[in-house]
C-alpha cells in the first residue's frame, strides 16, 4: 500500500511539472493552483488516502507528500512572477513615455459670474445688518403659495409655470418660502435675505428653467415704505454705482401691499435709450412691497403691531447687467471660453 501511494505521488509530480512547463498566462496558472493545491485539489486528496496506511508508513509518505506540495507551491509562484514580469515589460515596451514631450497644461478654475454676483449682493445686505437664511429646494404648496397669499386660481400655480413633483410638492418658484419659515420660528425684529436656486418652466435667451434669486425681508415696529426705498436705493447704488438713477413704479404681488417694481437707469446707455432698455432709458431690476397683513396672519404675527417690507431679485439678471451678457444660457453651458473672462 505504501509503495502504491509513493508511486502515485511520483506520477502526480511528473504530470504536474509537465503541465507547469506549458503554462504561459495568469489564467492557466490559476487553474493549475486550483487543480493541484486547492482544498479540493489533487494534493489534498492524497491526504485522505494516507489514512489507510499503517502508522509506521505514514511519516515516510507524509514527508514525500509535503515535499511535493512545497515544490508545486514554489514552482507555480515562480511561474506567476515570471508571467507578471513579462506582462509588465510588454506594457512598458509598447507604451513608452516620451520624456521630451511638453507637459500637459492644467487650466485653472474660475469664479462663476453667478457666484461672484451673489457674493456682491449678499455683502451689500449683510453690511446693512441682514442675516442669511436658506431653505429646501422642494417645497410644499403651503410654503410656496398658500402662506404667501397666492389664490387657488393664481396663474403661478399652473403646470406650465411650476414644476410639480410627487406628493403634491413643487420645485420652489422663489425663495420667499424661506421668509415664512423664518417668521414661524422667530419673533420680530427680523432682517433676513434668502439667496438660492429657484425653478420655473421657462427657457429662452432671457429665461432659464433654473436660476438664482435673493429674497429679503425686514419686519419690526413702524417699518414704512420710506425704509424700503432707503434700503433698496442703497443696494442699487452699491451694486451699479452712485451715479445711477432709481425709481419705484406701482405694481402688484400677492404677498405685498402696496407693491412696487424698482427700475434703474440703463447701465448700457446711461439712460439715453438703447435696444437693451427698449429705448426707455430704464431697466426693471427687482420687485418689492410692504408685507401683506394676510402673510403676517399666516405666521401668527399681529399686523396691527408689526409691519415690514419684502423684496426679491434675480441674480442672473443682475449679473447680465453687470457684465454685459445678452444670453442667460451662457451661464449654464460651462464653456471655459466664457467663464475665463471672469
Amino acid at each position: 500500500m505504501k509503495n502504491t501511494i509513493l508511486k502515485k505521488l511520483n506520477d502526480i509530480r511528473q504530470q504536474a511539472f509537465m503541465e507547469l512547463d506549458v503554462i504561459s498566462d495568469l489564467e492557466a496558472a490559476q487553474n493549475f493552483k486550483n487543480k493541484y493545491l486547492s482544498r479540493k485539489g489533487i494534493v489534498q486528496s492524497m491526504l485522505q488516502e494516507m489514512k489507510s496506511l499503517d502508522a509506521n508508513d505514514r511519516p515516510l509518505v507524509g514527508k514525500d507528500l509535503n515535499e511535493l506540495k512545497g515544490e508545486l507551491q514554489d514552482s507555480i509562484a515562480s511561474k506567476i512572477e515570471n508571467i507578471s514580469k513579462n506582462i509588465l515589460e510588454e506594457k512598458i515596451s509598447t507604451n513608452r513615455i516620451d520624456i521630451t514631450l511638453p507637459g500637459r497644461i492644467v487650466k485653472p478654475g474660475y469664479r462663476h459670474p453667478i457666484c461672484q454676483t451673489t457674493e456682491k449682493v449678499v455683502e451689500v445686505f449683510t453690511d446693512m445688518g441682514f442675516s442669511i437664511y436658506e431653505g429646501p429646494d422642494i417645497e410644499s404648496d403651503y410654503y410656496n403659495f398658500e402662506a404667501l397669499n397666492f389664490s387657488q386660481d393664481h396663474p403661478a400655480r399652473d403646470m406650465q409655470d411650476t414644476f410639480y413633483v410627487e406628493g403634491g410638492k413643487v420645485l420652489r418658484t422663489h425663495t420667499s418660502p424661506v421668509q415664512i419659515r423664518v417668521m414661524e420660528k422667530h419673533s420680530p425684529p427680523i432682517a433676513m435675505i434668502a439667496p438660492g436656486a429657484v425653478y420655473r418652466s421657462d427657457s429662452d435667451v432671457s429665461h432659464s428653467p433654473m436660476f438664482y434669486q435673493v429674497e429679503g425681508l425686514l419686519v419690526d415696529n413702524n417699518i414704512t415704505f420710506a425704509d424700503l426705498k432707503g434700503v433698496l436705493s442703497i443696494f442699487c447704488h452699491k451694486i451699479f454705482g452712485q451715479a445711477l438713477k432709481v425709481r419705484f413704479r406701482p405694481s402688484f404681488f400677492p404677498f405685498t401691499e402696496p407693491s412696487a417694481e424698482v427700475d434703474i437707469s440703463c447701465v448700457i446707455c446711461q439712460g439715453s435709450g438703447c435696444r437693451v432698455c427698449k429705448n426707455t432709458g430704464w431697466l426693471e431690476i427687482l420687485g418689492c412691497g410692504m408685507v401683506d397683513p394676510d402673510v403676517f396672519k399666516a405666521v401668527k404675527y399681529n399686523p396691527k403691531q408689526v409691519s415690514g417690507f419684502a423684496f426679491g431679485m434675480g441674480i442672473d439678471r443682475i449679473a447680465m447687467l453687470l457684465y454685459g451678457i445678452n444670453d442667460i444660457r451662457l451661464f449654464y453651458e460651462n464653456d471655459l471660453r466664457f467663464l475665463e473672462q471672469f
